[in-house]
């Protein structure tokens, strides 16, 4: 079996496993820079060393996160050629993530929000941004809040319901 009938197996069982299309799209874009790198090989001829130097080769012009998605999903695929008995031994097994630097999250200081409070045009918008400003959530994730998800008996969130209904108005 080779790299490409590899993928087609790895693939439908991610599906089945509910990964989202866009994670399986980026897996997709691995595979084929992998198979650009070292050629439709037979999954069995593949060996840490051959990972090891290709994966050194990508690591000149990658940054370190890219690198590292890189190796867990070369991990992932072997890890399911192990799991699944179509190889014997899992050669990506010792394969390690770079280092990565420690970033710095990035805030607002008080007059950005209070310039942001400023410029809110309704009560919605100001409830909206309360919202994001002192849970810190993300817009998308604050999208997707149900106000069933907030537990009115325990009172936990109840003083930023307001933000939520304002927003189903």
């Amino acid at each position: 079996m080779n790299l490409s009938e590899l993928w087609k197996l790895y693939e439908a069982d991610k599906r089945i496993q509910g990964f989202s299309p866009h994670t399986l799209k980026a897996y997709a874009l691995q595979l084929k820079m992998l198979v650009v790198g070292l050629g439709d090989l037979e999954i069995s001829e593949v060996s840490l060393q051959l990972l090891k130097e290709y994966l050194a080769k990508q690591s000149e012009r990658l940054k370190p996160s890219s690198l590292g998605h890189r190796i867990r999903f070369i991990r992932s695929l072997f890890r399911f050629a192990y799991e699944e008995s179509y190889l014997t031994t899992n050669p990506s097994l010792k394969l390690r993530e770079p280092k990565m630097d420690k970033r710095i999250p990035k805030f607002l200081i008080e007059e950005d929000v209070i310039h942001l409070k400023i410029s809110c045009l309704s009560l919605r918008e100001r409830a909206l941004l309360e919202f994001l400003y002192s849970t810190g959530c993300r817009v998308g994730e604050v999208q997707k809040i149900n106000i069933e998800d907030f537990n009115f008996a325990n009172r936990f969130n109840a003083h930023l319901i307001v933000g939520i209904a304002i927003r189903r108005v």
